[in-house]
């Protein structure tokens, strides 16, 4: 008999149904939502109108291919400019944050006629090709995926980073907030340093949006903080609340032509019918403004609690770092509290929650974490 190719240690929870924050399980029982499987259910799980416009979308047409117009794709294009700030940027559109930063360094490489790449540790940007050879993780880095052009430098090193850059860098791709790499946030001095040193030497700044970005941090992208302007930006995640898609906005200085970019799936009916949707809901019911207002009640609340070793992140993309091992608090929270968070590392809880998530829900995870961490304390 077939199987599934054993690559994900699973928990023995099975989601059935879930609504706004909340999944319930084949016996059941319901749980909070403060992870969004991985970052990507941005506007809350089965919104009604989401629902209603895939499944509008999906009675007339779901699929076909890029040889065709698909209005949709330019409605996208408009609202994603229009709510993100950047109306003078154009959009390619994929299927996933590792293909949105394939095509970025491409672009970049295009662009430039350059090889050399600067990365940074802890950074993650996806397990294709382009992508993998950029993350600081050689245990997912297979031979295939040739590296030798990619230099990995501190996080918030602005002066390492000003002095690697070169004439002969084709392109800086950084995370504005590292998701996988522990909620750590890049500066501002950091980044308008990149930007800086960037335009000196012509290389392409590309700013990896794909967990930071779409409101997640209380700005459409993390990096807008810091005042700058990235010549790509990748995105994907949180972009289609579970359906697949990603995309990059692509600064006026690209030039496009026929054939340089190129996807079978990428902006397909119904991918596109998702994202309209996420984005009129973000914009209609103040989400990115809901997402500050929630970031600091969760990051208040911690506080009052204490006991971590430090408190990082912006809005709702939040670590909480201990000084000891979270693989039973995490396993607490899930089975005695029925709380889904993530981590990062060994020792860093990862809470990446809806942009809808409300009072109530941050208040039964505070409950829950105090009471976790006194059983904690026991057990050590």
């Amino acid at each position: 008999m077939a199987e599934l190719f054993d690559v994900y240690p699973l928990y023995d929870i099975e989601p059935v149904r879930a609504q706004g924050s909340y999944l319930w399980d084949a016996t059941g029982t319901r749980y909070l939502d403060l992870y969004g499987g991985h970052a990507v259910i941005s506007v809350g799980h089965t919104h009604p109108r989401y629902v209603n416009a895939l499944t509008d979308q999906l009675h007339k047409i779901s699929f076909y291919s890029n040889s065709v117009r698909i209005p949709q794709q330019q409605e996208l294009a408009e609202k994603l400019g229009s709510l993100s700030k950047h109306p003078d940027y154009s959009l390619f559109l994929c299927n996933s944050g590792a293909e949105a930063n394939e095509n970025a360094l491409k672009l970049a490489s295009f662009h430039t006629g350059r090889t050399q790449v600067i990365a940074f540790k802890k950074g993650f940007h996806g397990r294709t090709a382009g992508a993998v050879a950029a993350t600081d993780n050689p245990a997912i880095v297979a031979p295939v995926n040739y590296n030798k052009h990619v230099t990995f430098l501190p996080y918030n090193d602005a002066e390492t980073a000003h002095e690697a850059i070169t004439t002969e860098t084709c392109a800086v791709i950084i995370e504005g907030i590292q998701g996988v790499g522990g909620i750590h946030v890049a500066t501002d001095e950091f980044l308008q340093t990149l930007r800086k040193r960037c335009d000196e030497t012509g290389a392409i700044l590309i700013l990896d949006g794909v967990q930071c970005g779409y409101g997640r941090s209380g700005k459409f992208f993390s990096h807008q903080f810091s005042g700058i302007q990235a010549d790509i930006i990748s995105m994907a995640k949180g972009m289609g609340n579970g359906f697949p898609i990603g995309g990059i906005l692509i600064s006026p200085k690209f030039k496009a032509s026929y054939g340089l970019l190129g996807t079978t799936f990428g902006g397909n009916h119904l991918a596109c019918a998702a994202a309209i949707a996420v984005l009129d809901i973000m914009k209609d019911e103040g989400l990115i403004e809901n997402a500050i207002r929630m970031g600091d009640y969760f990051m208040n609340g911690i506080r009052q609690i204490g006991g971590y070793k430090d408190l990082r992140g912006r809005g709702l993309m939040i670590g909480i770092e201990y000084d000891f091992p979270v693989e039973s608090l995490r396993k607490n929270l899930l089975f005695e509290h029925k709380q889904f968070t993530g981590v990062a590392g060994k020792t860093i809880i990862r809470l990446l929650p809806s942009l809808a998530i409300g009072v109530d829900e941050a208040d039964m995870f505070l409950e829950a974490l105090e009471k976790c961490l006194k059983t904690e304390k026991i057990a050590v």
